[in-house]
C-alpha cells in the first residue's frame, strides 16, 4: 500500500500573511494481481488543520515560504494522527479487497 499525503488548499490571513488553515488529503492505493487481471483499490481521507500564526515568533513562516512538507509536518503536530489515518486508509483497503 502506498499513501500520499498532499496539501490542497491553504487558507491565510491578509494583514500578516499567516497561514490559519491547511486542507490536507491522504489518498492510499494498492494493485492486486498483474497484467490484464490487475485490481486497483483506492482510499482516501480528507481534513483540515488550524494554526495560530504569530508573526513573531522566530520561527514563523510567511504563506509564500511555505512547502507543503512544511504544511504536512505542521497537520501532524497540530492533532492530525498521521499512523490512524494512514491505519484506517489500510483497513479499508483490505475491506475492499476481503468484503464481509
Amino acid at each position: 500500500m502506498a499513501t500520499v499525503w498532499q496539501i490542497n488548499q491553504m487558507e491565510r490571513t491578509l494583514d500578516d500573511n499567516g497561514v490559519i488553515v491547511a486542507h490536507w488529503r491522504a489518498n492510499a492505493s494498492e494493485t492486486v494481481g498483474e497484467g490484464d487481471d490487475a485490481v486497483t483499490y483506492s482510499a482516501t481521507n480528507y481534513g483540515t488543520a488550524g494554526f495560530t500564526p504569530d508573526p513573531s515568533s522566530s520561527d514563523y513562516v510567511p504563506y509564500d515560504s511555505i512547502t507543503e512538507e512544511l504544511a504536512l509536518g505542521w497537520c501532524w503536530a497540530n492533532g492530525v494522527d498521521k499512523d490512524a489515518i494512514e491505519a484506517s486508509l489500510a483497513a479499508n483497503l483490505d475491506l475492499q479487497q476481503h468484503p464481509t
